[in-house]
């Protein structure tokens, strides 16, 4: 090894150490330090999100693989790895922790179980991938600097590495920075991860937030909404000036009715007491009595339809304007005939204040 590169790899080591340190000395612990082939080694061939979150998750992959036949390697890889059915890869490897749900995966030409928590380095010469794409597993990553620096290594000048996760984990063994952050602050420890390598472009990221189940679901009724989806990518410097670029997916939403038709609609409010994006009923809704907010009535109308656009739609609305993780509904002011947005963080919001009309 040259004093060049004796010195460059100590100044990468160095950097990576200081990185850590900033995140504090337990940042990477887990509930469960024992032996994590031990942990996996139970098969878990179920699905860990709903339907219409893997979907996205494909949909992602579909919108930003844009090479003409890929060598792909699934990082963390189990017994599926979501690639859409229109992707014809030159081969794709699996990288994984149960031997089983590897060999259950129909879309990999290659199985190799590896622990990357004992030893990060990936058993693959430079520039061998057109894409990496690691699934719902990032969170379990207790050296992903070095994971990262390796992932930089393997990929082809251009290359994809596309990390997809959900707030869906194994608390036991997911590490502490990750388990006590926010959903927002996930996409940020994400974006530090891939910007740690200089080899990598500045991050970009995707999200899709508040969706509605399937309506097959068995928590469809429940008010809960579909298990959200975040995409954090970056390419290997260096990539062919021929090459398209990549976009995230368009996620479908609810069409909002036509103006004259909203507008009718809000006309009618007051005797109707439907909303104008859904014509779904309005609950009557109590407010709340607090020293911050004063209200001229005791009692508003808001829309809980759970796949009315106005809040399917809001999540994007929000997240552009810098407000990640909130939406809002539509609430109607019976003394001021008016209808307003009233925000919420979650689809269960403000449901304890619904006056029970029966009564």
């Amino acid at each position: 090894m040259s004093t060049r590169q004796i010195k460059k790899t100590t100044s990468e080591r160095r950097d990576l150490e200081i990185r850590r340190q900033l995140y504090g000395g337990d940042a990477f612990a887990r509930l469960d330090e024992g032996d994590d082939r031990g942990f996996y080694e139970v098969d878990r061939t179920v699905q860990h999100l709903d339907q219409r979150a893997l979907d996205t998750v494909t949909a992602v992959i579909e919108s930003l693989v844009v090479e003409g036949r890929p060598c792909v390697l699934d990082l963390m890889a189990s017994w599926d790895s979501h690639l859409p059915a229109c992707l014809d890869p030159q081969r794709v490897i699996g990288l994984g922790l149960n031997r089983r749900e590897l060999a259950a995966n129909h879309r990999l030409d290659q199985r190799i179980v590896h622990d990357l928590n004992k030893n990060p380095h990936l058993p693959f010469p430079e520039a061998s991938f057109d894409v990496v794409i690691n699934t719902v597993s990032i969170d379990y990553l207790i050296k992903p600097f070095e994971v990262v620096a390796e992932v930089a290594r393997i990929l082809r000048p251009g290359g994809l590495f596309l990390v997809i996760f959900s707030n869906r984990f194994f608390p036991e063994k997911v590490v502490q920075v990750w388990r006590t952050a926010s959903e927002a602050e996930r996409v940020l420890i994400v974006r530090d991860y891939l910007s740690s390598s200089p080899l990598l472009t500045p991050p970009q990221d995707f999200a899709s937030l508040g969706r509605p189940r399937p309506k097959g679901d068995r928590y469809a009724g429940l008010g809960l909404p579909s298990d959200p989806v975040f995409a954090v990518w970056a390419e290997r410097t260096g990539s062919p000036s021929d090459r398209p670029h990549r976009h995230p997916p368009v996620i479908e939403s609810p069409e909002i009715p036509k103006a004259e038709v909203l507008e009718a609609r809000r006309g009618s409010v007051a005797s109707s007491l439907k909303c104008p994006y859904c014509n779904e009923r309005l609950r009557k809704w109590s407010v709340p009595q607090t020293p911050f907010t004063e209200w001229d009535v005791a009692f508003m109308y808001i829309c809980f339809n759970d796949r009315c656009p106005y809040v399917v739609r809001g999540w994007d609305a929000m997240e552009r304007q810098g407000n990640r993780g909130m939406s809002y509904r539509l609430m109607y002011n019976p003394a001021s005939d008016r209808c307003m947005p009233v925000p919420v963080p979650s689809l269960n919001a403000l449901r304890d204040g619904i006056v029970d009309e029966s009564r």
